[in-house]
Order: C-alpha cells, then sequence, then structure tokens
C-alpha cells in the first residue's frame, strides 16, 4: 500500500485534488467578502471583475504552487496554502483601506477597467511575495 501513496500520478492526483477543493473554497470566501456576485458579473461581460477574479485564482495557485514545491506533506502544504490565502485576503481588505477616496467594490462593480487591472496585479504580485516566503 506504502507503494501505491508514492506513486507521483497518486502524489499528483491527491495534491490536485486538494487545491481545486481549497480553489473553490477561497473563491467563496472572496465572493461573501465583496460586495458584488462575481460570476453573475462576469456572465454580463463585466470586465473588471473578471480581471480581479482572474488575479485572485492565479494568486491562489500560486502560493499553492510555492506550498507544493517545498513541502512534502499534504497537511503542511494545505497549512501554506490557507496561510498564504488569509494573506491574499488581507492584501485586498489593505487595498480598500488605502484607496479611500475610491470605493473598490463599487469601481469594479461598475466595470472599472483601471481598478479590476490594478486588483488583478495587486492579487498577482502579492502572491509572489508570499510564494517566495514559503520554505
Amino acid at each position: 500500500m506504502n507503494q501505491f501513496w508514492e506513486n507521483e500520478f497518486v502524489h499528483t492526483a491527491a495534491y490536485f485534488s486538494v487545491v481545486i477543493l481549497c480553489m473553490i473554497v477561497f473563491l467563496a470566501v472572496f465572493e461573501l467578502v465583496t460586495k458584488y456576485k462575481n460570476w453573475e458579473e462576469i456572465k454580463k461581460g463585466n470586465v473588471a471583475v473578471a480581471m480581479a477574479t482572474g488575479g485572485k485564482i492565479f494568486g491562489i495557485a500560486n502560493v499553492f504552487r510555492h506550498s507544493i514545491m517545498h513541502n512534502d506533506h499534504l497537511l503542511v502544504m494545505i497549512g501554506w496554502g490557507v496561510f498564504g490565502f488569509i494573506l491574499l485576503l488581507v492584501a485586498y481588505f489593505v487595498f480598500e483601506f488605502m484607496s479611500p477616496k475610491i470605493k473598490v467594490d463599487d469601481e469594479i462593480q461598475n466595470n472599472n477597467i483601471a481598478v479590476g487591472l490594478i486588483s488583478m496585479i495587486l492579487s498577482i504580485g502579492i502572491s509572489y511575495i508570499i510564494g517566495a516566503s514559503i520554505s
């Protein structure tokens, strides 16, 4: 049985399954903290929401990429991924706080592509910083 769990295909499938599940949960959390419904806005063609959501997806995936690369145990990888997600969530709130003249959620909901782009780049950039710190 040990040989089964040490198989690279099984290992990859396990990591893949766990990361997809975490991605779904984390995107649901982001859905709860934004004033708009991501997938409804994307369905309507809101490019700013698509960019912001795409940045979040990339950010989460990038954090897990680094977590997988630097951790041999599934539970440790999940722990670092969750911690990285929490940091991405904090960055989201800091972005909203640091731009008091712009209501970020409102602007993204109103399809302000410039704000959506900055939100996307922030998520991606922060994920690289988080990823670099995972060891």
